[in-house]
C-alpha cells in the first residue's frame, strides 16, 4: 500500500508540474510592439463635435414596415455630408444605391494595389416609445453634455460614417495623391436587412473588383468583459455568425376541444419543440482559442491555468462556456424557440400549430446542416419544417493578413495599453453581404464599451464621450492614410 501512495503521489506531482509549467509557458505575447505612436492630426474640435451633433439630429430611422419610412429625413442626411465634408465630394465619384445608400470612390494611382473598403451605415432602430421618457436628454437631440454626445446613433453607427468623413477631409486637405484606391460604402437600411449594401456588393461584383480588406462596424475596446483580464481589449471581429428561422408546422383536424384526438396538432409541435431543445449543437473551443491565442499570457492564473491545459480540462472549461448564454453564443449555433401559434379560442382544436426556431449560425455550420439536424432530432414526419428570413455564417478572416495586422498596430500605436484579440461576432452587419469580395473583412470600431454601456446598442440613453468620438476620427485617418499609401507593414 505505501508503495502505491507513494506512486500516486509522485504522479500527482508530475501531473502538477505539468499543468503549472504549461500554464506559465503556453500564451506567449504576440502583441504588435509599439515602435513609434500614431502623430495625432490637429482637429478643430469644436466644429466636429458641432457636426457629429448635427447627424444624430437627422432621425433617418429604418422600419420594418418601408412605409413610414422618413424618405426627407435620408434626403437630409445626404445633404449634411455634401455641405459637411466638400473636399470629399469634390475629389471622389459618388454612388447612389437602393435609393439612399452611399458609395465614395478616392482612385488610386497604382492599379496594382487591391483597393480598402471602409464601411458604416447610416439607418438608426427606432425609440421604442413607452422607454422614451427614461432617456436622460431627447434622442434626436445631438445634445453635448459633459464632455458627453447624446443620441441615437452615435454608437450603431453614424460615428463609424461621420468620423470616416472627417478622416478623409482631412487627408484630402493635406493634398495628398494616393497610391491605393480607398472605397467607403454605407448603407441606409442595415438595420432591416441591408438592400442598399446587397446593391454595393452586387456592382462590386460586376466590376470584378477585389478588396485587399474591407472593414466595418462590430468589435470595440472593451472594457471589464473579456473574463480574467484588467487591461482593455480591442475586440477585432473576423467572422460573424448567420441566421434563420425555420418555421415547425403541424396539420390537425381541428373540431371541438370536448373530443380531442390523442394528440391535438399543438401537442405534437409540443413534442417536437422539447426535443429541438433537448439537442443543443455541440459546442467548440474555435473562436476562443482564437482569442486567447493572442491574449492568453495577459489572464489571470485562475483562467490561465484552465485554459492552458486543455487536454487535462476540457470538459470543465466547456461546462463553464456553455452554462452562460453570453459565452455560449460563441461557442455554437444557438436555439432559440421564439413564436408560437396554435388555435385561436381556447375549445377549438387547432387545424394548424406552428412555431418559430431561430437558429444562430456559427461559422462551420450551414443552413443545409441545421435543417437536417433538426429533421433527425425531430424524427417525426408530421412536422413540416420550412425555413424564413435566412443568411449563412460569414467566412473566417485570418488574425495575419495585411488588414488585420493594420488595424492592430493602428490601434496599439494610438494606445499601447490596450490589447487586440480576434473574435467573433455574434451580431449581423453589413459586412455579410461583401463575403465573397474579400478573404480579408473585419468588424471593429474605435469605442471603449463596458458591461453596463453596452446596453445601449439599439437600448436607452445611447451616448458617446467626446473623447472616444474624437479617439474614431485619429484612428480612421491613421487606418486611411496607411492604407492610402501602398506601404507595406
Amino acid at each position: 500500500m505505501k508503495k502505491i501512495l507513494i506512486s500516486v503521489s509522485i504522479v500527482l506531482a508530475i501531473l502538477v508540474a505539468i499543468v503549472f509549467y504549461r500554464t506559465m509557458t503556453v500564451f506567449e505575447n504576440t502583441q504588435y510592439q509599439v515602435t513609434s505612436p500614431i502623430q495625432v492630426i490637429s482637429l478643430d474640435q469644436a466644429s466636429v463635435i458641432q457636426r457629429f451633433s448635427q447627424a444624430i439630429q437627422i432621425p433617418t430611422i429604418s422600419y420594418d414596415d418601408s412605409s413610414q419610412i422618413d424618405h426627407q429625413a435620408f434626403a437630409d442626411f445626404h445633404q449634411f455630408l455634401a455641405k459637411s465634408f466638400p473636399l470629399v465630394h469634390q475629389q471622389t465619384q459618388l454612388k447612389i444605391f437602393a435609393g439612399y445608400s452611399l458609395l465614395y470612390h478616392l482612385k488610386g494611382t497604382n492599379t496594382q494595389l487591391k483597393p480598402a473598403l471602409f464601411m458604416g451605415h447610416i439607418d438608426v432602430v427606432p425609440v421604442d416609445q413607452a422607454s422614451r421618457d427614461k432617456w436622460q436628454h431627447e434622442p434626436f437631440s445631438g445634445a453635448v453634455i459633459d464632455d458627453t454626445i447624446w443620441g441615437r446613433g452615435t454608437i450603431d453607427d453614424k460615428i463609424s460614417v461621420v468620423a470616416l468623413m472627417e478622416a478623409m477631409e482631412h487627408y484630402l486637405a493635406r493634398g495628398i495623391q494616393p497610391e491605393r484606391s480607398i472605397y467607403f460604402a454605407f448603407g441606409h437600411d442595415e438595420e432591416v436587412g441591408g438592400k442598399g449594401a446587397i446593391a454595393i456588393a452586387e456592382y462590386f461584383k460586376t466590376q470584378n473588383t477585389e478588396f485587399e480588406f474591407i472593414l466595418d462596424e462590430g468589435g470595440i475596446i472593451s472594457e471589464g468583459i473579456v473574463p480574467g483580464i484588467s487591461q482593455a481589449v480591442a475586440l477585432v471581429g473576423i467572422a460573424e455568425k448567420g441566421f434563420v428561422n425555420f418555421r415547425l408546422t403541424v396539420k390537425g383536424e381541428g373540431g371541438h376541444s370536448s373530443q380531442p384526438p390523442a394528440h391535438t396538432a399543438s401537442g405534437i409541435l409540443a413534442q417536437a419543440i422539447v426535443k429541438v431543445e433537448n439537442n443543443p449543437f455541440p459546442a467548440t473551443f474555435e473562436f476562443f482559442e482564437i482569442m486567447f491565442e493572442r491574449i492568453g499570457y495577459a489572464t489571470d492564473l485562475s483562467l490561465r491555468l484552465p485554459l492552458s491545459n486543455l487536454w487535462l480540462l476540457e470538459p470543465v472549461v466547456m461546462q463553464a462556456l456553455t452554462a452562460k448564454p453570453s459565452t455560449a453564443a460563441s461557442s455554437r449555433t444557438t436555439t432559440a424557440v421564439t413564436m408560437l401559434q396554435g388555435s385561436s379560442k381556447s375549445n377549438v382544436l387547432p387545424t394548424e400549430a406552428s412555431a418559430v426556431v431561430n437558429f444562430r449560425i456559427l461559422p462551420g455550420d450551414t443552413i443545409d446542416s441545421i435543417r437536417a439536424h433538426l429533421a433527425k432530432v425531430i424524427d417525426d414526419p408530421q412536422v413540416e419544417i420550412t425555413a424564413e428570413l435566412a443568411n449563412e455564417a460569414s467566412s473566417i478572416s485570418p488574425a495575419n493578413s495585411y488588414g488585420f495586422n493594420l488595424i492592430e498596430s493602428t490601434i496599439r500605436r494610438i494606445d499601447d495599453t490596450v490589447l487586440v484579440a480576434p473574435f467573433l461576432m455574434i451580431g449581423a452587419t453589413d459586412a455579410r453581404h461583401f463575403d465573397d469580395l474579400s478573404n480579408n473583412i473585419y468588424r471593429f470600431m474605435m469605442v471603449r464599451l463596458n458591461s453596463e454601456t453596452l446596453k445601449q446598442f439599439h437600448g436607452i440613453n445611447e451616448q458617446i464621450s467626446v473623447k472616444d468620438y474624437l479617439g474614431s476620427i485619429q484612428f480612421y485617418h491613421a487606418m486611411l492614410e496607411q492604407a492610402a499609401s501602398g506601404e507595406s507593414l
